[in-house]
């Protein structure tokens, strides 16, 4: 078996972060000559470059890069390990490294996470936020605790992790009180050419409201199509056109951008999950998640 070598792993790490031999070498009270040999060594184990030359000091390469990446990673990993062997982890609080799905509205996730920072032990969270595939990815190995989405799991990613349904929420449109003030007249008729703002394609809430379009016959005039939540409600709040948003947070939206409640899109909801490598929850924070999450939401286990 290829065993990697921790110790040129941690010379490694150290030119990385100083960015040149000598630096580390002071760091690690171990000569210059001595950190050389052992880049050498790793970069022959590894059959790649990871540093070039760059002025008086070194800078990563493209593979040097991702191998630092993974080196924080183990090297944190290590300290956690410390810290768990010596009974320390009880002075700090619990990391929790949640996954959030880049099209999520960010006050939904907000409110999903909310009930962590209320739990009787602390707990300090730590959010990426990205490309569903990306996120699931880094579950799978270990790197997240949970993933937020408004999807579950596509059975076709073969990885072993679970969905669990947190609830769903009503879909209501809103708008700048001349806007709302006229649409509410013969909702939905009204909204035949009405300007809209609305989601990307590509999202689950798109699709539902194209459906809900095509079902009624309504022909709304589309005047922005969105990736980031935000700026559709920026938009929104400019008189730009209508916008739907999920119920829960309709207060929330109506008050930070002086908008109206129109109406609720009937049949139209959205639904979120928490994605684990768990089939049974058991992490704190994700269990303080699911609790409060389905007395907020509709939905009930």
């Amino acid at each position: 078996m290829n065993w990697l070598n921790y110790h040129h792993l941690q010379y490694f790490w150290a030119v990385s972060q100083e960015g040149s031999v000598a630096k580390a070498s002071e760091k690690l009270h171990v000569t210059p000559a001595t950190i050389s040999i052992q880049l050498r060594d790793l970069e022959k184990q590894l059959g790649v470059k990871l540093f070039r030359k760059a002025g008086r000091g070194l800078a990563l390469t493209e593979m040097g890069t991702a191998v630092q990446s993974y080196a924080n990673d183990i090297f944190a990993t290590g300290q956690e390990l410390l810290d768990m062997v010596h009974g320390r982890p009880g002075e700090g609080p619990i990391l929790f490294r949640v996954g959030i799905k880049d099209v999520m509205p960010k006050l939904i996730a907000y409110q999903l996470l909310e009930p962590t920072l209320q739990t009787a032990q602390e707990i300090r969270v730590a959010c990426h936020e990205g490309d569903v595939s990306r996120l699931i990815a880094d579950l799978a190995i270990h790197k997240l605790d949970v993933v937020l989405s408004d999807t579950p799991i596509d059975p076709s990613m073969k990885v072993k992790a679970y969905s669990h349904l947190l609830g769903e929420s009503d879909v209501v449109l809103v708008g700048t009180k001349d806007l709302a003030k006229k649409v509410r007249k013969d909702f939905p008729d009204s909204l035949n050419s009405t300007p809209i703002l609305l989601p990307m394609k590509d999202t689950v809430l798109r699709r539902s409201l194209d459906i809900w379009f095509d079902e009624n016959q309504i022909r709304p005039q589309i005047r922005g199509e969105f990736e980031d939540s935000a700026m559709m409600k920026i938009m929104g709040k400019a008189g730009v056109g209508v916008f739907p948003v999920t119920a829960i947070i309709s207060e929330e939206v109506q008050a930070m951008y002086r908008v109206e409640s129109i109406a609720k899109v009937p049949g139209v909801t959205e639904r979120f999950y928490a994605l684990s490598v768990e089939r049974k929850i058991k992490h704190p924070a994700v269990l303080a998640i699911s609790e409060v999450a389905r007395k907020k939401l509709q939905y009930q286990q």
